[in-house]
């Protein structure tokens, strides 16, 4: 299956793109996709657990399974005042 998966603000930054398809095995979760990038993007280890993620504009947990086409996007935490 094939999965898009959306960057945005420091996640865009850290991993030089806005946006990449990527084939994942099926069954494939939610939290198993953050796994990978984590791997992968070494700015996002940091993170001492996966940020909120949104599966085709959705909030979703970790244990969610992705489906071919689905739209992924983790969202960064936010500093404001």
């Amino acid at each position: 299956m094939q999965v898009r998966i959306l960057y945005f603000a420091s996640f865009r930054d850290a991993a030089g793109r806005t946006e990449e398809d990527r084939p994942l095995p099926e069954g494939s979760r939610v939290s198993d996709l953050w796994e990978i990038l984590s791997r992968e993007v070494p700015a996002f280890g940091r993170f001492p657990r996966m940020p909120p993620a949104a599966v085709n504009r959705l909030y979703q947990p970790g244990h969610v399974k992705l489906e071919d086409g689905d739209e992924v996007a983790f969202l960064p935490p936010v500093a404001g005042g």
